[in-house]
């Protein structure tokens, strides 16, 4: 029986549900390695977004650009960032996928179309826009997804993003991630209207809700709105309702604000479970879903070695690419000081090592 997804162009169902179970495994050795101190700074992990995250970039097309906000593990994987380059990256590394410089929440690919990964909360929405406009000025034939969560449609970012949108015909679609939960406040508690994707009414926009544990629900509705951007110049929101399994990050346990039953009734809906349910219900054997587990659980297990293994930045590459070619004298004003007169950027205590 076809395991095909019904938008064109097909994609095999199998093959995301891989890339499912790789983002799940990942996001599991995540927190372990980060817990065993191997990785610092922040790490937020989206354990139960799956569908959302490899739906929402399989109906992406090849030179279409992707940008996040800080929630990005999966979305790197899903546009196909190698597991070495994330985890090296979370590493702090030098063949992380930003050179070590990023960590967990500013992963990027340029190569692949994918900007980041972005730290503060809707600061991605304004570049996501800016890139939109300079598709429209170069004639270019591509969209722009722009991944955020439910936390951020409350800032100033997302109005003016979404209002410069719908005026100059930008194509691009606003993902809202809603996993119930801004930190620690759930949307109820948080938005006047909760049914976000209705705020694209405001600005004459299309606004759809989809099932973000439903994988194939995802990509049908993220193919034709990212069509629509394309040939159209429509701009759009896409909600996807789902939940996250774990907490905001991996210092919070996520209990402070919700129940154990909840996140156990929640978990009844696993987007893992719905897809392998899906594969079986379709004839596929499950020698063959056991068999993406296990290449799940080697392709970590490799990146946790090549981390481990990889060396750290160079300490001399340290301010490499913080200015563009030939801006150099503009700065030089700005050279290193201190009240104590220091001139001298100098390192200490084996950094670097």
């Amino acid at each position: 029986m076809s395991t095909t997804l019904t938008a064109a162009p097909p994609t095999d169902l199998l093959d995301l549900y891989g890339e499912m179970v790789l983002i799940r495994r990942f996001e599991e050795a995540a927190e372990r390695q980060y817990k065993a101190a191997r990785i610092g700074g922040y790490c937020h992990l989206s354990s139960g977004q799956e569908a959302t995250t490899v739906g929402t970039v399989a109906a992406m097309e090849a030179d279409d650009l992707l940008v996040t906000g800080y929630r990005c593990h999966g979305f790197a994987l899903a546009r196909g960032v190698p597991p070495d380059a994330v985890m090296a990256e979370l590493f702090g590394r030098r063949d992380g996928c930003a050179h070590g410089r990023g960590g967990s929440m500013h992963l990027l690919d340029v190569s692949r179309g994918y900007y980041g990964g972005w730290g503060i909360v809707g600061g991605q929405l304004p570049i996501a826009t800016g890139m939109a406009l300079s598709l429209v000025r170069r004639g270019a034939p591509q969209a722009v997804l722009c991944e955020l969560g439910d936390g951020a449609v409350n800032m100033g970012a997302w109005h003016e993003s979404l209002n410069l949108a719908a005026v100059w015909h930008l194509p691009v679609v606003f993902l809202v991630v809603n996993n119930q939960y801004g930190m620690g406040t759930s949307v109820e508690r948080a938005s006047a209207e909760p049914d976000l994707f209705k705020r694209a009414a405001s600005y004459r926009m299309t606004g759809e809700r989809v099932d973000g544990d439903d994988l194939e629900a995802v990509f049908d509705s993220a193919s034709r709105l990212l069509s629509a951007a394309r040939e159209e110049r429509k701009p759009a929101v896409l909600e996807a309702i789902t939940y996250r399994h774990r907490g905001h990050s991996v210092a919070d346990a996520g209990l402070a604000y919700r129940t154990r039953e909840e996140i156990e009734s929640r978990k009844l809906g696993d987007p893992l479970e719905r897809t392998k349910a899906l594969l079986l219900e379709r004839g596929v054997e499950e020698e063959r879903l056991l068999a993406a587990d296990a290449a799940a659980e080697a392709a970590v297990e490799r990146a946790i070695a090549f981390a481990e293994s990889d060396p750290a930045p160079d300490v001399e590459r340290l301010a490499a690419g913080m200015y563009a070619p030939g801006s150099r004298s503009q700065f030089e004003r700005m050279a290193p000081g201190s009240p104590l007169g220091e001139r001298e950027l100098v390192f200490s205590g084996g950094l670097g090592e």
